[in-house]
């Protein structure tokens, strides 16, 4: 009873001061499912579900899964002109854009998509130019077409997953972007 009491103040004072705080399931629960909904993404349809594959059979404890009727999605995907780039409100949580300037400027959409995803799953841009990591983002040549997180990066979206509370200002989204 005094653990259900603190707990329902904690949450009203993290409201009051504009923080949502998420839980995150242990490493023994069920897995997370996010939602995603790219009805807006336009052209890109396909490549952003194929993305959602890709991250599905990279991480366990959490699933990518297009958004059903009656569902708010927890990710909404759109398709613009500009640069792709990702706006997240909480961990699991946000908007991106498949932004047509980079995959007219040679970049691998697929790449693009399970990048911008990765993103929403908690992993930032590196920029270490290899190919061989999802998140060096534009760094990486424009010939590379490598669309899978390496080991390291499907650990930590594990581990981001796993345990713990994330705590994230809800009036200050984080941009990150591709590029």
């Amino acid at each position: 009873m005094v653990r259900r009491r603190f707990a329902t103040v904690l949450l009203t004072l993290a409201a009051l001061v504009g923080v949502q705080l998420v839980g995150a399931a242990p490493a023994h629960a069920a897995t997370r499912t996010l939602y995603y909904d790219a009805s807006q993404a336009q052209e890109f349809v396909a490549v952003v579900n194929q993305a959602a594959t890709v991250w599905n059979g990279k991480v366990s404890n959490v699933r990518l899964v297009p958004v059903t009727a009656g569902r708010t999605p927890n990710i909404r995907v759109y398709a613009d002109n500009g640069w792709p780039r990702t706006y997240t409100t909480s961990l699991g949580n946000g908007r991106w854009y498949m932004g047509r300037e980079a995959v007219v400027d040679g970049y691998y959409p697929l790449r693009i998509a399970t990048h911008e995803f990765g993103h929403i799953l908690g992993l930032p841009d590196r920029r270490t130019g290899l190919c061989t990591d999802l998140m060096s983002g534009s760094s990486a040549p424009v010939s590379c077409t490598n669309a899978n997180p390496s080991t390291a990066e499907a650990a930590q979206v594990q581990r981001n997953f796993a345990s713990g509370v994330a705590a994230v200002r809800q009036d200050a989204p984080e941009v990150l972007t591709v590029g």
